[in-house]
């Protein structure tokens, strides 16, 4: 009796998530200075393409930004599409 090892099962794969045509964008703007942060917040400002104060970036919605904008959420404001007005965060 020899005894061949069972080939195991194969589980049916979940659906993916959809992705949009289009990728989410997010409109941030420096609104204070980071002059006085520690250097770790200065490399997340830099980082997410932030040079003055008041400037305007878009940047693809991801996890990874999410958490960067966290990071600094005191010093930067998320933009509405469109009318360029301050959305709550």
């Amino acid at each position: 009796m020899s005894d061949t090892p069972a080939a195991p099962e194969t589980r049916a794969k979940k659906p993916r998530a959809r992705k949009s045509e289009r990728p989410a964008t997010l409109r941030l703007r420096l609104a204070k200075s980071g002059i006085a942060t520690p250097v770790d917040q200065k490399a997340t400002i830099r980082a997410l393409g932030f040079r003055r104060v008041g400037e305007v970036v878009e940047r693809e919605d991801t996890p990874s930004l999410r958490g960067r904008i966290r990071k600094i959420r005191h010093l930067v404001e998320i933009l509405v599409e469109g009318d360029g007005s301050r959305a709550k965060s």
